[in-house]
């Protein structure tokens, strides 16, 4: 029997595609896009449309199982459902009873995006009481808080409106690769009207390669080059004086204190652009009626990502753009979805207990006492690979007096340190709401399939431990889409007001916010220059660019920085069960500019060592001008036996961003040479 199924893609990714299953015998053969849906407009990217091998990889978990041989080892003996929830309550009861519920962790992060699916094992953990992990530390928070104190806690410009833009710039993005249905309505644009697209990237991506204008931008100067355009705009007469006087608050104090500070000269020696690249930029934004900004969340994965975020994000205050449909700036939207989310995520339990920052896993595991963590459950997620000084994660993992347990459809490099792991059903097993986060679209997607073996999805296995745990709160005894429901009591806004029975029925709901221009919700009601929530923490509260110190001695002792970004087939761990994909995207692989591999005496194809004072890993070395001397690119997240030898976030440190405490990738120096291991 065949049959096509309207389905919600459920990967991290910013477009939060219709998708239509293919589906024949109960087994789902392809996946494409759906060709109803306006944004999604009928294409996936090539990763999605490979799901059909993902959930359908030989290499997918069938059972639950238990560990017989070292932490770490992969040794496991099959189980049934029963006697492993059974286990997982009896220990996290004993672990409670002996030393409270703050000795127990549990979280589901960001592999499934389906909002019962990742919110209720959250909710799981916070009705029992747990310790809480501070979620997306190791992605968004840093970006978030940034345009919190900037703009406040609403979303960016609507991506669908670029057809009113007449300037779209990619700042810090690469659209091709991480936000491919935006591009492809910029680039329409580009064909029917003549917009041109300006990328500003360290790295020349793929959508810099088709930019009418690309500025390799130097590693963390991305304040600076937003400083030196409001001081091009000044000097030219340029900024918008009335929408700053009516929409803005302190840009009086940074046009006198901080913008003579960056003339164009300054701005080309500290970010390495030409003066008149620079220039040229300044103009084409000035002279736009309707210039949009495409933010990306890498310029802020560096000690001063926030001020960086912060800086750029203030620029159409500058020139108006924030005040006219196709203009102003989009970093995410999920902001504006006013759902009921606490009905889910916080059923029951306290306010507050003990937080634990995602990025420092493996320092909590290692050093938190009174009490210790003792026991772990992990879902949607692989920090044994994706968290900064991994090692510390590793050794975590390796204590014997830590029950770990890892819910994942795969045998990652997290589960390998487990004692009990659980096999996952995938986003098109299972159903679920979604709403996207850089697009104003939610959806409900219906299962396509049966779980695969003895897969079950995140949320069936939270209400059974719930259930198991004694947890009476309503929702624990809810079927999906009952849960879903609990998230419209009390939501506002157009997600409250959607057609629940299209909805539920998969008919794509529009959560789109009637407006020209873009809302503020900072303590002032507008842009805010100048932060009084960044003065009262020490911040400044004006933006401004400076180098770091720390960073500064870093550079000083290691010769190249790096730089991370997600692989155009291999973005992360979740797409490592397609042996396609991974063909695809090739071995893990770092990138080195050819005058950097000439002075090291290497070639394209070597192993390669990358180090520094945190320990070494083994890549294989590509030689080429996709980025500038000074850097090594190393691309995607990936398994650590997939590489000559470990994985890239064995060098980065732990060090926290200067808002939002989050992960500092992109601040980290090292050394490559010829790899010397067996």
């Amino acid at each position: 029997m065949k049959s096509q199924v309207r389905v919600v893609c459920a990967h991290d990714c910013p477009d939060m595609c219709s998708l239509l299953a293919h589906v024949e015998d109960g087994r789902i053969v392809r996946v494409q896009g759906d060709p109803d849906h306006p944004y999604t407009a009928g294409f996936a990217c090539g990763k999605v449309n490979r799901d059909a091998d993902l959930v359908n990889s030989p290499e997918r978990l069938a059972t639950p199982l238990k560990r017989t041989g070292a932490k770490g080892s992969g040794q496991f003996a099959p189980i049934g459902w029963d006697e492993a929830l059974d286990e997982i309550a009896s220990r996290w009861k004993s672990v409670i009873a002996e030393s409270g519920p703050l000795a127990l962790l549990g979280y589901a992060y960001s592999a499934h995006q389906g909002l019962m699916n990742r919110g209720l094992v959250n909710g799981l953990f916070h009705a029992l009481g747990s310790s809480r992990l501070q979620a997306g530390t190791v992605c968004d928070t840093c970006c978030e808080a940034a345009w919190d104190v900037t703009v406040g806690p609403v979303g960016g410009a609507d991506p669908e409106d670029v057809v009113h833009s007449d300037l779209v710039i990619s700042w810090g993005a690469d659209l091709a690769a991480t936000n491919v249905h935006f591009w492809a309505l910029a680039e329409e644009q580009k064909k029917k009207r003549g917009m041109p697209i300006v990328v500003i990237d360290p790295r020349r991506t793929r959508s810099a390669r088709a930019a009418d204008l690309y500025l390799p931008i130097r590693i963390g100067t991305d304040a600076a080059l937003a400083l030196g355009i409001m001081h091009i705009l000044v000097r030219d007469g340029r900024a918008d004086r009335g929408y700053i006087a009516r929409h803005t608050l302190g840009f009086d104090a940074v046009e006198r204190d901080i913008l003579p500070k960056f003339p164009p000269a300054r701005v080309a020696e500290i970010t390495g652009l030409a003066v008149a690249d620079i220039e040229k930029l300044a103009a084409m934004y000035g002279q736009a009626k309707a210039a949009l900004i495409r933010l990306g969340e890498g310029m802020t994965r560096l000690t001063h990502g926030g001020q960086a975020l912060r800086t750029v994000a203030l620029l159409p205050g500058v020139s108006g753009h924030y005040g006219v449909k196709g203009g102003g700036a989009l970093l995410l939207t999920a902001a504006s979805c006013d759902l009921n989310y606490a009905a889910v995520r916080r059923p029951s339990g306290p306010a507050a207990t003990r937080n634990i920052n995602h990025l420092r896993l493996g320092d909590a595991l290692l050093t938190l006492s009174d009490p210790p963590i003792r026991a772990l459950y992990i879902s949607a997620n692989n920090p044994a690979v994706t968290c900064p000084e991994v090692h510390k994660v590793r050794k975590g993992l390796m204590r014997e007096d830590l029950f770990t347990v890892v819910h994942d459809p795969f045998m990652t490099d997290t589960a390998r340190y487990a004692d009990i792991v659980l096999p996952a059903a995938s986003y098109l097993e299972t159903d679920d709401l979604y709403r996207a986060y850089g697009a104003y679209w939610m959806q409900w997607g219906r299962q396509a399939a049966k779980p695969r073996g003895a897969a079950r999805s995140n949320f069936d296995v939270a209400q059974a431990l719930a259930k198991r745990m004694g947890l009476t709160d309503p929702i624990f005894g809810l079927a999906p889409q009952d849960a879903a429901l609990e998230l419209f009591k009390g939501a506002t806004g157009p997600a409250a007001a959607a057609d629940k029975q299209k909805l539920f029925a998969g008919e794509p709901i529009s959560i789109k916010h009637q407006r020209e221009g873009q809302p503020f919700a900072t303590p002032s009601g507008k842009l805010e220059f100048h932060s009084e929530q960044l003065a009262r923490q020490g911040l400044s509260p004006v933006p401004d660019w400076s180098e770091d110190p720390v960073e500064a001695a870093e550079a000083a002792t290691w010769p190249l920085r790096l730089l991370t970004a997600p692989g155009y087939f291999q973005a992360h761990t979740a797409f490592s069960g397609v042996d396609f994909l991974r063909i695809r995207e090739g071995k893990p692989h770092c990138v080195l500019h050819p005058e950097e591999a000439a002075r090291r005496g290497l070639k394209d194809g070597d192993a390669v060592r990358l180090f520094n004072g945190r320990g070494e890993i083994g890549l294989v070395l590509q030689v080429a001008d996709d980025v500038q001397p000074g850097v090594v690119l190393v691309p995607g997240q990936r398994p650590t036996g997939e590489a000559v030898s470990g994985t890239i976030n064995m060098l980065c440190s732990d060090r926290y961003t200067d808002m939002g405490e989050g992960a500092t990738y992109q601040s980290t120096w090292l050394e490559v040479g010829p790899w010397q291991g067996a």
